[in-house]
């Protein structure tokens, strides 16, 4: 494999040679704390077989990451004489098998969104804990593991751990981290924030030099900012950086945290990657709920309703799959979004995104429901007209109609929920 770089223009990422990586993620917060060996190559395989190419996965777990041994039976760190988590006192075993990981990885493919810590570790609003963190030991824990994957090629730093940074000495720890990390690894890896939900890392350290690119939540609960605002927002950022959406709503995720309010579906997630693309996005995280914590049958529940090695194959992940075909049948690093294209957009449900390259209009109708456009916005005139079923991946040249004044329909095709369509405009 090779290490990932910002490209020249700052809107995506490249591999070493300078071919461009539309970051394919899954978050697999547990990975390291709560699979064996064996099953995390099987989760590994899984994945890389539907074309992800990204997996986020975090060191110092969020489940009593600290007190609870991995599936390894080891803890990641050694105490110190009054009882105190020591980061800067690795336990070599843990590490181990964290290394055996992220070797597995990169042998199928598959950079590592590697997160020092999750949030609670220096930020306790909610969860287990404990803080741990000082700039001081923050900076030298970054430089050990900094040093320690430097030895490999697929690492994407990931700070932050879903947790806002709301007081200076969040920011202290934060900046150390990164610093020791950089200065650990020479340099040699691309760095981001993971925040809290409904946030962007723009929010807080966009003009920090050590954010490569933007990651933003756009979470799980109702109401909240729409990720093609959050995206089209980050877009729009000076300095120019990448963003990617590194957790949307998580497929079989309560709705608003309820399971009275029921699931976020393989809708949801078409909903999310196809309109972060069409908005500038330089990649997107899938998500499951019983994936990230790797919950097992006997542990199921109505907030956690699958076992993972059944989550691994939701309609959701296999959506992802085609996703990853359109990325590789369509120039998306030279993608503009154009989010005025549709006359009176709804910033709602009902958006519709859309980008531009030199040959090709995009649009991601979320409903298969007609649109008008301004024809103003177009820089040519459409000779050929075609429809992308998300769903299943099928083309369909002869399933959309354009007239002169811009009214854009889908004659004979039902419309609503689950119906939703890429319309391609073409010279």
């Amino acid at each position: 494999m090779q290490t990932l770089h910002v490209s020249t223009n700052r809107r995506y990422l490249t591999t070493a040679d300078g071919k461009p990586c539309f970051l394919i993620g899954d978050t697999a917060w547990e990975l390291f704390h709560r699979l064996t060996r064996d099953e995390a190559c099987l989760y590994l395989d899984t994945r890389a077989e539907q074309g992800f190419n990204l997996i986020q996965a975090v060191i110092l777990a969020e489940f009593d990451g600290l007190t609870v041994p991995n599936a390894e039976s080891t803890c990641p760190l050694f105490q110190n004489k009054d009882g105190t988590y020591d980061p800067t006192a690795l336990n070599e075993d843990y590490f181990a098998h964290v290394d055996f990981v992220v070797e597995q990885a990169q042998k199928r493919g598959l950079y590592i969104g590697l997160l020092p810590t999750w949030g609670d570790k220096w930020n306790r609003m909610w969860g287990v804990g404990p803080e741990i963190f000082t700039p001081d030991n923050a900076y030298t824990y970054g430089c050990l593991i900094g040093e320690r994957y430097s030895r490999f090629d697929n690492i994407v730093w990931v700070l932050g751990g879903d947790r806002p940074l709301t007081e200076e000495r969040h920011f202290a720890v934060i900046d150390a981290m990164a610093a020791g990390l950089a200065d650990g690894d020479g340099g040699k890896f691309p760095m981001t924030l993971h925040p809290s939900g409904a946030s962007s890392s723009s929010a807080y350290v966009h003009d920090r030099e050590w954010l490569d690119f933007n990651m933003m939540q756009s979470g799980h609960g109702r109401p909240s900012p729409y990720c093609f605002d959050m995206l089209l927002a980050d877009y729009a950022r000076t300095p120019v950086k990448p963003a990617m959406d590194g957790e949307p709503c998580y497929e079989d995720h309560p709705i608003n945290f309820d399971a009275a309010n029921s699931y976020y579906d393989a809708y949801d997630v078409r909903l999310a990657a196809y309109r972060n693309l069409f908005c500038g996005a330089c990649g997107n995280t899938y998500g499951h709920h019983s994936i990230w914590s790797f919950r097992r049958e006997d542990e199921r529940s109505s907030y956690f309703p699958n076992a993972w090695q059944t989550a691994l194959h939701r309609p959701g992940a296999e959506n992802i799959r085609i996703f990853a075909r359109f990325l590789a049948e369509h120039p998306w690093y030279n993608m503009t979004p154009i989010p005025d294209l549709v006359i009176d957009n709804p910033h709602n449900a009902a958006f519709t995104a859309a980008a531009v390259t030199e040959n090709t209009v995009y649009l991601y109708l979320p409903a298969g429901v007609g649109v008008r456009l301004d024809m103003t916005k177009l820089p040519f005139t459409p000779a050929a007209l075609s429809l992308f079923s998300p769903q299943d991946g099928v083309y369909d040249s002869g399933a959309v109609n354009l007239s002169e004044d811009g009214l854009l329909t889908l004659p004979g095709r039902a419309a609503g929920r689950y119906m939703d369509a890429v319309v391609l405009l073409s010279r």
